[in-house]
Parts: C-alpha cells; sequence; structure tokens
C-alpha cells in the first residue's frame, strides 16, 4: 500500500491512541495461565499483539473479541494443550520471546516461527538462560551464523529455580525467565544492573504472583495460584511519540493525548524532549492495575536538540527513528551513539533513516552503532520507503508533515503491525 501525506498547516485537538502492545502481551500471556475469565479492556489493535492471541489460541485457551475488549478463559498454570502445528508470531519478537519461557515448561514440544524480519532477529538472549532453567531449545541457522534465529523448537518439560543476572537490560529477556519461573519449584531470581520496563513484574503481582523487586532485583516464588483479572491497558506511549513529535515539528500545533500510560520505567521519552526544550504537559495522572496513566499535552516549539546515548540509548531505542526526525529541524541537530541494537530490529534502522534521510535531501552520517544529524535542514517532499517497517513508516509520515508538497510512502500498511489506526488519527490531527 502506498501512502500520501500531505504537509499539515497544523495539528490541533483531543486523539486517543490504542492500548499500549507490551502490557498487552503480557496481559493475554498472564490470563490464559490464570483461573478463570479476565476482561482486557482497550487491547492494542496491532497486529503483533494479536499474534499472541493466536498463539493463546492455538494452545487450547478460548479467547472472544468484542472491538478493543478481548476476554481469556484462562485454564490455569498447566492448563495448555499441545498446538495441533506450529505457532506463528508473525512480526513479533515479544511474541515469541516471552512466550518461550512459557512453552519450555510444557510436558510437549512446540515449534514457534515468525515472518521473514523475525526470522532474522536472534534468540540467543533467551536460548542461554532457558538451557540453565535445564530447557533444551533449538534454532535455526542462518547462512554463516549460529542457530539461533526462529523457528525455534522448545523441547517442554520441568524447569528449576535459577539466579540470573542479565547480561544486558532488556524487558523481554526478563520476562521470559520470569515466566518460566512461574513453573519451577522455589524462588526464580533475576538481577539487572539498570532497570527495563516492569509491565511484568506489575502484571504478575495483579494476577496474584508473590513476586518481590529490591534494588534491581527481582524474586518470583514458583507454582502460585493465579487469579482471572478485569484489566485497562493504557494508550501506548511509543505510539505517542510520533505524535509528540509532530505537534512539535509543525507550527501552530496543539494536541492533548489521552490516557497515555506512564509508567516511570517508560519515562524516558518524556524526559528527553523536556531536556531539549519541549513543552509537555501532564494534564492528570492515576493509577489503573498497577500502571499509571494520564493525559498528555505539547505544543508546536523549537527545540535544541542533543545527544541520545548510554543508558538513554537503550530506553528510546524504539523511538530513536522519529526522534531523529526531530533532531533535523532541531537548533543543533541529533547525536545517537550505543545504539547498535537498531540493526537488529524489524529492519537495519540506521539504515532505512539513512535511507529516506537522503531522499528528502537531509544530511546524516551514519556510525556503526548510531548516527549524527546536523540541525536547523529543510524537508523536501519524497517518495519515502517503510522498508516493512512499522516505526519507519509512521516517523517518515511525521517528516511529511514538514514537507514542501505532497510525499509518498511505499509499504505504508506495516504501520498496522503496531498501530492500525495511525493513518486516521493523523488525518484527523491535521483536520483532514
Amino acid at each position: 500500500m502506498q501512502q500520501t501525506v500531505l504537509p499539515a498547516a497544523c495539528l490541533s485537538g483531543a486523539i486517543t491512541l490504542p492500548g499500549d502492545k507490551s502490557i498487552s502481551h503480557r496481559y493475554a500471556m498472564i490470563a490464559s495461565l490464570a483461573e478463570g475469565k479476565s476482561t482486557i479492556r482497550n487491547y492494542s489493535t496491532g497486529a503483533d499483539c494479536h499474534s499472541t492471541l493466536g498463539c493463546v489460541q492455538a494452545l487450547g485457551i478460548q479467547v472472544e473479541e468484542e472491538g478493543t475488549t478481548v476476554t481469556i478463559h484462562g485454564q490455569g498454570l498447566h492448563g495448555w494443550r499441545k498446538p495441533a502445528g506450529p505457532l506463528d508470531a508473525g512480526n513479533s519478537g515479544s511474541t515469541i520471546r516471552m512466550m518461550a519461557g512459557l512453552l519450555a515448561a510444557q510436558n510437549f514440544s512446540t515449534t514457534i516461527f515468525g515472518d521473514e524480519s523475525l526470522s532474522r532477529r536472534p534468540m540467543a538472549r533467551i536460548m542461554k538462560p532457558l538451557a540453565e532453567m535445564g530447557a533444551k531449545v533449538e534454532g535455526t541457522a542462518l547462512p554463516g551464523k549460529e542457530a539461533q534465529y526462529p523457528p525455534l523448537t522448545i523441547h517442554g518439560g520441568a524447569l528449576k529455580a535459577i539466579d540470573y543476572t542479565l547480561p544486558v537490560a532488556s524487558a523481554q529477556v526478563k520476562t521470559c525467565v520470569l515466566f518460566g519461573g512461574l513453573f519451577a519449584e522455589g524462588q526464580t531470581v533475576v538481577r539487572e544492573a539498570m532497570q527495563s520496563r516492569d509491565h511484568s513484574e506489575l502484571a504478575l503481582k495483579e494476577f496474584g504472583a508473590d513476586l518481590k523487586v529490591s534494588k534491581g532485583v527481582i524474586t518470583l516464588q514458583g507454582q502460585p495460584t493465579l487469579t482471572g483479572r478485569e484489566l485497562m491497558v493504557p494508550s501506548d506511549l511509543s505510539s505517542a511519540a510520533f505524535f509528540l513529535v509532530a505537534g512539535l515539528l509543525v507550527p501552530g500545533s496543539h494536541l492533548v493525548i489521552r490516557n497515555v500510560g506512564l509508567n516511570p520505567t517508560r519515562s524516558a521519552l518524556l524526559d528527553f524532549l523536556v531536556s531539549i526544550g519541549a513543552p509537555i504537559k501532564i494534564l492528570k495522572i492515576e493509577s489503573t492495575n498497577g500502571e499509571l496513566i494520564g493525559d498528555i499535552e505539547v505544543r508546536h516549539a523549537a527545540v535544541k536538540g542533543g545527544v541520545i546515548e548510554g543508558a538513554m540509548a537503550a530506553a528510546l531505542i524504539d523511538e530513536i527513528p522519529v526522534l531523529a526526525v526531530l533532531g533535523a529541524a532541531s537548533e543543533k541537530g541529533l547525536i545517537v551513539r550505543d545504539a547498535s541494537e537498531l540493526r537488529i530490529k524489524e529492519t537495519d534502522r540506521i539504515a532505512t533513516v539513512a535511507d529516506n534521510f537522503a531522499r528528502m535531501g537531509i544530511q546524516i552520517e551514519v556510525t556503526p552503532d548510531g548516527m549524527v544529524i546536523p540541525g536547523n535542514q529543510t524537508f523536501k517532499a519524497a517518495a519515502f520507503d517503510s522498508f516493512g517497517d512499522h516505526r519507519i513508516a509512521m516517523a517518515f509520515a511525521v517528516a511529511a508533515l514538514r514537507g514542501d508538497g505532497p510525499s509518498t510512502i511505499d509499504n505504508a500498511d506495516a504501520a498496522s503491525v503496531s498501530f492500525p489506526e495511525f493513518w486516521n488519527i493523523l488525518d484527523q490531527a491535521a483536520g483532514r
């Protein structure tokens, strides 16, 4: 699908975005292991989170969908049944990495695969701790590389509790180990030097798990009884990032984004934007199911630019493509370091950002682990390509709002992986 994006006079009004992907995945997986019914409201509309629902259904769990409300009839910790065939994770790294911890504890073997993009994403970082727990996980080899890629064949069996120190901050790896630990006798301990997003810890507690967190050490008591819950998913802050940047870029803009998840472990985006001069306000805040939710206001402003490196690079890894667009319009530009993980996302996002910048005449210096983008650049209309990557599609739609004429985006339907409503909400905000 090709999408045409016109320059915007301004963006205004109040908008509501789909449910948070990270939280939706976790609620669906845990609800399937709980005793009784769970109702999840504002479940993510993205294809990734529906890959998770498809896997849960294939494992014998009844799932009902009505709009954005999902009802899952949990069958308890040992309620999954051997699927009739391989599980399809689609484009979702979250689905395959987190679900691997649960599949490793079953009394059957399972193969889980994904699309072409997911099949190039390495899985060694979950295979190692699962092996320590006693699981046997077989990956697929790519030419000249180790057998650590999907499809994964997971030979389920009894797992043992371990004390595991994360080599790098990763919420998906942490969750994989904790999910395996649900089935192990005794205490599973995960240690992290730098805190990653804590949606799994909050969700496990909400369902009744005995889990404690203290100074970077998470301790989970195995074999809990989890109980079905009524749950509300906040709107996705990663999706809000595109509208926050768009509001800053387009002169005269004033947007309010409603009911956004404001979990402190996800606040790096807002912290960074405020640090470079963005006029962002939180209009209200409340707690639901242990997660903070609030409304965010943003107005157009010139921002000064800055540096994203170290822990900040890890925390903002998904938002860097759209922040690169903002960097080109900022006063001093943007420098990104320590972000080599960008190269193993749905695309090599350093390369795909640079390719699309070249199309619109934006200067960029590519480095092995990041990019250097001068500021005060002029945005020209261009024919962009998402290369099948949802965040690249949406980042360059935002760039096109500042173009000097109509732009096109090839493979724009990639946005549906996380945010199918993106194009409609963008038109709504632009008054079209």
